[in-house]
């Protein structure tokens, strides 16, 4: 059986994956605080069938070997962390974070993190995710409460009529040494890997943390056009491996023609 079959039918499945990928970008092109990811590739296995450097006959080195490689695999998908853009929405409870940093999230006991700051306030007055996961450290704003700011460098304050504060909390955000590293577990939440490092607690606006906007919300990084593109090279990149395919068959049915 001719080896180009499997080794197109490789592209066709790895193309596929890349395809797979785009579309989750694009589905997620308003998704607040989203982060875009990008397929990588590798070669697999070659056939060797002359060494490069190997003597000849004659004495003489070859210049160049020969080998046949077996087709491509998926070997990661990297996800990007840049900046999303901001979005005004007026409310006290919409945050961004203009940086680096994630907030630290309790998802039923479980630590996680997320760069999407649309807050709520639960039936007890607690700042939670629109999944009702609290923020931490927790903050409770009490119902005599008229107003919520909140400073860039974290600090949560209820206020009242006057102005004066009802209860307040200095929030931490977080960074990792290796962000691609987190696991996406869906609902806009990151959970701590080996490979993404133990979380580095700083206060928002210190060295290579960001600051907090309130009244924002950081939109996808997805850029549109580069999505489309992709889709169009992907695409392009399977017809080509299914051509393959058809055309390793045309050679197959000739061979076996040559019997008639």
């Amino acid at each position: 059986m001719m080896r180009s079959l499997w080794t197109a039918a490789t592209g066709m499945v790895a193309q596929q994956t890349h395809i797979n990928v785009l579309s989750n970008n694009l589905a997620n092109i308003n998704t607040q605080g989203f982060k875009k990811s990008r397929v990588e590739f590798e070669d697999l296995m070659y056939q060797t069938m002359k060494i490069a450097g190997s003597a000849t006959e004659g004495g003489n080195k070859l210049p160049t070997g020969m080998q046949v490689g077996m087709g491509v695999r998926e070997v990661s998908v990297h996800k990007f962390f840049s900046q999303g853009s901001f979005e005004s929405t007026g409310n006290p409870l919409d945050i961004a974070i203009e940086g680096d940093g994630f907030f630290r999230i309790d998802r039923n006991g479980e630590e996680a993190y997320t760069r999407a700051g649309a807050f709520k306030l639960d039936n007890e007055g607690r700042v939670v995710t629109s999944n009702g996961y609290a923020l931490q450290p927790e903050f409770i704003v009490p119902p005599e409460a008229v107003n919520v700011v909140v400073s860039e460098d974290g600090h949560f304050a209820a206020l009242d009529k006057n102005g004066i504060e009802l209860a307040a909390v200095d929030v931490p955000i977080y960074d990792f040494i290796n962000e691609p590293g987190l696991n996406a577990v869906g609902k806009n939440l990151y959970v701590e890997t080996e490979a993404s490092g133990a979380p580095v607690e700083g206060t928002p606006g210190d060295d290579r943390f960001g600051t907090l906007a309130q009244g924002y919300l950081e939109g996808s990084n997805v850029e549109l056009v580069d999505e489309m593109v992709g889709l169009i090279v992907g695409q392009r990149a399977y017809e080509t491996n299914s051509k393959a395919i058809t055309t390793s068959d045309s050679m197959l049915q000739t061979a076996i023609n040559v019997k008639r």
